[in-house]
């Protein structure tokens, strides 16, 4: 390839969604080469493993069929536009793992709503995004495809890059990665209780949880089904906005699928916050808070009175319950789930012993991984006779409370503004305790808990260079409110940073 060519594909990479749609529009290019400057990405950037299956031949089927209707003038929202798909939602045709060993090889018969929705709007995937096994993890190491590895390196004292690797965040860890190494316009990712936010806030990208049920489930595979929620991970908060519109809406093939209007959020965004009450949660201010955390948290405090917002004290009383309330609901509905990974109908069978429950055992033996196993058993435990009084049934009932705070707090608040995680990125092993790695969704928890809409915004950078991100919280359906919100700290923090490219 020519340098001016290489140079061309890297400026096409570098561009929002946003303004890869415009410049299609416009004709500055065509779909093609944006779809073949992405797939030349992709496969220099292996090294990340962000991508458990590519498909370039669907991003340039895609790319062809998007050339010609912008040429008729008939384009779709979406037309040209190159995506990078987690692999929690089946692709009709192309293989969906759930980044498991028990669904390799299973490729499904049918498309996901989301995904359909994506692809109509003209859309194409570039591949299967790498992730944590069934959306259980918070850092991309329990795939089992290997981990993810972020882009991003950390800074040593003399500036020089340091070699040591760092995670993504999980579980959308490959959806991070990929969107913030410029290997697509956007990816799909999933939130249970924090996969969309936390990543987003490791690799310096934004990421939003709709309200439950805004975006169908009707083809993502199922983690814990009162919790799973879809939503986009972009560059910045309009392209956010553009891709949740593509992904929202009301479908009938799934019970919780709420039938609400779909906003024109990226026509809402004015970054305007005069009249908005943003509320300061007291009990997120835990004992030993990371200092740059807090001076972020603080900073964000500041940007959004200077966009006209007042900032109000509110109390969360209930929040210390909530990472063991959901430790509770997420493994008990995981347990519940994953009962149908038997060896029979789909997927891995190990055949051994001769009978039945000997095939059970050894397939779920061999094709779970520790960390799955170890939330079906926690789940199978609190579910069972005698213990289900003790500990589900009370953390439903500490979830109700949950909820019940923060509708008390929306009549003082409008909007919640916390960080987003505790601390910026680490390296693989960091965390091997479980519990270590729990506290990682200590800020997002309580929002999927209530079912809210929530966002991670990029707002800083820690002395050692690496990314940090403020979490707006928002009333049930107000994504608009959210996204404004995430905008007008987006445009204050004048977050500019990305990795350096070493791979």
């Amino acid at each position: 390839m020519e340098w001016r060519d290489a140079n061309r594909m890297t400026a096409l990479t570098d561009l929002t969604l946003a303004a890869m749609r415009d410049g299609l529009r416009a004709r500055s290019f065509s779909a093609a080469e944006l779809a073949q400057a992405h797939i030349a990405a992709v496969e220099a950037a292996r090294p990340l493993n962000a991508f458990i299956v590519e498909t370039p031949d669907h991003a340039l089927k895609a790319a062809a069929a998007a050339d010609a209707a912008l040429a008729r003038g008939e384009a779709g929202p979406l037309a040209g536009v190159p995506l990078g798909i987690k692999d929690l939602f089946a692709t009709e045709g192309v293989q969906t793992t759930a980044g498991s060993k028990i669904l390799e090889g299973f490729v499904p018969p049918y498309e996901s709503t989301v995904t359909a929705k994506l692809f109509a709007a003209g859309a194409g995937m570039l591949g299967k995004l790498n992730m944590d096994q069934f959306a259980m993890g918070s850092s991309n190491e329990t795939s089992a495809f290997g981990e993810v590895v972020s882009p991003w390196r950390a800074r040593q004292p003399d500036g020089a890059l340091s070699n040591r690797v760092l995670v993504p965040g999980g579980s959308s860890g490959g959806s991070s990665a990929a969107v913030a190494a410029r290997l697509c316009a956007g990816a799909t990712g999933t939130d249970t209780g924090g996969s969309i936010r936390q990543p987003a806030a490791f690799t310096g990208i934004a990421g939003i949880k709709p309200t439950y049920g805004r975006c169908s489930r009707w083809g993502v595979v199922a983690f814990a089904s009162s919790l799973d929620q879809a939503g986009p991970m972009t560059r910045d908060v309009r392209d956010c906005a553009i891709l949740l519109q593509a992904m929202s809406g009301f479908d009938p093939k799934d019970a919780t699928s709420l039938d609400a209007p779909v906003p024109d959020w990226e026509a809402a965004l004015t970054g305007d916050l005069r009249g908005v009450r943003v509320g300061v949660p007291r009990e997120y201010r835990l004992d030993g808070i990371d200092p740059e955390i807090a001076a972020m948290w603080d900073a964000g405090l500041a940007w959004v009175k200077d966009a006209g917002a007042t900032v109000v004290d509110v109390s969360l009383p209930h929040t210390k319950y909530a990472l063991p309330a959901y430790y509770i609901v997420a493994p008990a509905e995981a347990s519940s789930n994953l009962a149908r990974y038997d060896g029979v109908r789909y997927g891995l069978r190990v055949n051994e012993g001769g009978s039945l429950d000997a095939m059970y055992e050894a397939t779920r033996a061999a094709g779970f991984g520790p960390e799955v196993k170890r939330r079906i058993m926690i789940g199978t435990y609190v579910l069972s006779a005698g213990f289900y009084d003790a500990y589900y049934r009370q953390a439903q009932k500490v979830r109700t409370l949950i909820a019940r705070d923060f509708a008390r707090a929306w009549e003082s608040c409008d909007v919640l503004l916390t960080p987003t995680a505790p601390s910026a990125a680490f390296s693989p092993g960091d965390k091997a305790d479980p519990l270590a790695m729990y506290l990682n969704d200590v800020f997002t928890v309580p929002s999927s808990l209530a079912g809210l809409p929530a966002m991670s915004v990029p707002a800083a950078l820690t002395a050692t260079g690496l990314p940090l991100g403020l979490q707006v919280i928002g009333r049930p359906l107000d994504e608009a409110g959210v996204l404004n919100a995430g905008f007008a700290l987006e445009r204050a923090a004048g977050f500019a940073a990305r990795p350096e490219r070493w791979w």
